[in-house]
């Protein structure tokens, strides 16, 4: 075979090899699970929202709980959330997002009788000890809404 031959088999044999490789699809990465889990509450308009430990730490969502304070215009103690925990929805309704278990939350109105500093004192609402969401309740209304879907 002279060496012309040679270097021309080489080169298409080359070519082959790159074509080959050029059609194969590399490995993406895993799938992964979904952040969020929605699942309506029969007989209510409401949905749990169920965060995976990555979606919570991506949105670094961080709880309260309702607590009972004095402030200045209240003489006796009354029950209060951070004004962060609040979220207005279209029609002017005002919420919170309660958590039974870790992870997982639910929308409850609240009434707010004022706002003093950055707590909302609420005249009516979850009860004094629950647990509710301070930060990234609007990526949890967004979530339970599909908002960005």
């Amino acid at each position: 075979m002279s060496s012309r031959h040679f270097w021309v088999l080489g080169a298409l044999s080359l070519s082959s090899l790159m074509l080959v490789a050029c059609g194969r699809t590399p490995p993406g990465p895993a799938q992964s699970e979904e952040p969020a889990h929605v699942e309506h509450i029969d007989g209510t308009d409401l949905s749990r929202v169920t965060l995976t430990e990555k979606a919570i730490e991506r949105i670094d969502l961080q709880t309260a709980e309702v607590t009972e304070q004095v402030l200045s215009r209240s003489s006796a103690p009354v029950p209060c959330v951070p004004y962060s925990a609040l979220i207005y929805d279209p029609e002017g309704r005002t919420w919170v997002y309660t958590s039974d278990e870790p992870g997982s939350f639910v929308r409850a109105e609240v009434v707010v009788d004022y706002i003093e500093g950055d707590l909302a004192v609420l005249a009516s609402g979850p009860g004094v000890g629950t647990v509710v969401a301070s930060v990234g309740v609007a990526e949890l209304y967004g979530t339970e809404f599909e908002v960005g879907h």
